[in-house]
């Protein structure tokens, strides 16, 4: 799907208008047969021998789960945990046998952001359409795996979870319709059942704009702290990009679920950005869009820069961010709720989470 298409979608669903109500009836339909394929997947949930933490989203487009994952996966790590993270793989080819970054750790043959996921935490990663047979995959080809981290999972229940965080942004709910009149692919009650429910606020909007509620939920916004330069591996901090003057005037280009974010972040951190390029989302990034552009560094995400091939453009600088949360505590609670065995302490295997 293009960005025009895109941004349309995301028009019709942000109010209750008359396409969208039009839709309604294929809104009840789709929550229908999504809630029986949900329930019929819980009925016969495969559980695994390690903790399963599951992030997600109820609603269409990006709202920052990768960074999120990254963040819990450093923070097992630093804890002495032995992650592992299953995906689905979107946007690749897979088989009946799922993908392991052993093979082929390049988002040709993982996906983007599963891809971006290894690259960032050195953790071993599967995908697979059934997140199942992915899990079963990596924990056979790495039996050290002491917790299991389900990207984008929170709507395939075949696999068991002990923890689920819920991401979202200032676009809370939309009009809080299904799929088709409206963004979210469960009810805007599924927010209450989420274990942590993580709103990713952009760098100019105000804590006001949280939505949803949840016994935890936390805040957080992403800020830039180094950049690479694609071409050479050259890296500087975000404090020494900024001390050159040079480098305040830059282009920015985003293939992500909400480009518009990135140059928000970009902008509140001191740069002027002289052209942005929104692209779709899982987009790739090709020389012949920034042709013409001035000779000036070009801004990309991780996202963007895993699926660019050699030669890279020199102007290409791939920017850094990480979350920053409003009480970072939440992270050290998920850790003890795992040791405390999370809902695998309350729940029966094959229950409905």
């Amino acid at each position: 799907m293009n960005r025009t298409a895109e941004d349309f979608l995301l028009s019709i669903w942000s109010r209750c208008g008359a396409l969208s109500t039009a839709l309604l009836p294929l809104s009840w339909l789709y929550g229908m047969i999504a809630e029986r394929r949900m329930r019929a997947q819980a009925r016969t949930a495969w559980r695994a021998p390690v903790p399963v933490i599951v992030i997600g989203n109820i609603l269409v487009g990006g709202t920052g789960k990768t960074p999120v994952a990254a963040a819990i996966c450093k923070t097992l790590q630093d804890g002495g945990w032995h992650p592992g993270l299953v995906s689905r793989g979107y946007g690749i080819h897979i088989g009946a046998t799922p993908h392991l970054s052993d093979e082929d750790p390049s988002a040709r043959y993982l996906g983007d952001e599963p891809a971006l996921l290894h690259q960032a935490t050195h953790a071993p990663v599967a995908v697979h359409p059934k997140r199942t047979l992915a899990a079963q995959a990596l924990l056979a080809a790495h039996p050290e795996t002491d917790v299991l981290i389900a990207d984008d999972g929170l709507q395939h229940r075949a696999l068991a979870r002990d923890v689920e965080v819920i991401v979202q942004d200032a676009r809370g709910t939309g009009n809080g319709r299904l799929l088709p009149a409206g963004p979210l692919r469960e009810p805007p009650e599924r927010l209450d059942q989420a274990d942590w429910l993580i709103t990713n606020l952009s760098a100019d909007a105000t804590s006001s704009e949280r939505a949803g509620c949840t016994r935890n939920t936390i805040t957080m916004r992403l800020q830039p702290h180094s950049l690479t330069q694609l071409s050479t591996g050259i890296c500087t901090s975000w404090s020494a990009w900024l001390a050159q003057p040079v480098n305040r005037v830059c282009g920015a280009a985003a293939g992500i679920g909400q480009p518009e974010r990135f140059f928000t972040m970009l902008r509140a951190a001191g740069l002027e950005l002289s052209r942005t390029l929104r692209l779709p989302d899982h987009g790739h990034l090709t020389s012949g869009q920034i042709l013409g552009w001035p000779d000036t560094p070009i801004l990309i995400t991780p996202k963007d820069a895993v699926k660019c091939s050699p030669p890279h453009d020199p102007r290409l600088w791939v920017v850094q961010a990480e979350p920053v949360f409003d009480d970072p505590s939440w992270l050290d609670a998920l850790q003890a709720s795992l040791r405390g065995g999370g809902r695998r302490a309350t729940h029966k295997p094959g229950n409905r989470h």
